[in-house]
């Protein structure tokens, strides 16, 4: 993972995107207690979010990648046999890594989706391993209610939120 982090900072260097942020189960982990997971989720914003047509256009990112000898495996990148999904922000995504921790991963700095974009994400996501995550976060993590509450608002999640409340809290 530390190889994807490191690629993930060169194409933020040679400005192939303007930043990023791990999300997805691996973001998750930072939170929770451990389970398993199969790739490496990494929202990023940019630099040219979209050509004249209008169509998001990560082709600049995946050809450096390709040049760097980097195959891909159904919908992942594998570096350094990690499987990357790389994901174009939206609205959510891009507020999600403008307030992500920084951190460091085996020395490498990057920085992480906090629990509360999180939520957000997965609730938005609602498949049934993203709902499972939802409640490991509100679960073992300390969740701050008012942000959620709010990131929620602005994204038009609260009603979704609160059908999951219903369905796994209120039994």
């Amino acid at each position: 993972m530390k190889k994807a982090i490191e690629v993930m900072n060169e194409l933020k260097e040679k400005r192939l995107i303007k930043d990023y942020a791990i999300g997805g189960a691996i973001a998750a982990l930072r939170w929770v207690e451990p389970f398993f997971t199969q790739d490496l989720d990494i929202f990023v914003i940019l630099e040219k979010e979209t050509n004249e047509k209008g169509l998001i256009v990560l082709s600049p990112v995946y050809e450096y990648l390709k040049n760097k000898g980097y195959t891909w495996e159904k919908h992942w990148v594998v570096i350094e046999g990690v499987p990357v999904d790389i994901f174009p922000a939206e609205a959510l995504e891009k507020k999600a890594i403008e307030e992500a921790m920084e951190t460091e991963y085996e020395g490498v700095r990057t920085k992480i989706i906090i629990p509360e974009y999180l939520i957000a994400l997965f609730l938005r996501a609602n498949r049934e391993k993203d709902r499972r995550k939802i409640q490991m976060l509100l679960d073992q993590t300390e969740i701050n209610m008012e942000k959620l509450n709010k990131i929620l608002a602005e994204h038009e999640l609260e009603e979704k939120f609160l059908e999951f409340r219903r369905k796994y809290y209120e039994k």
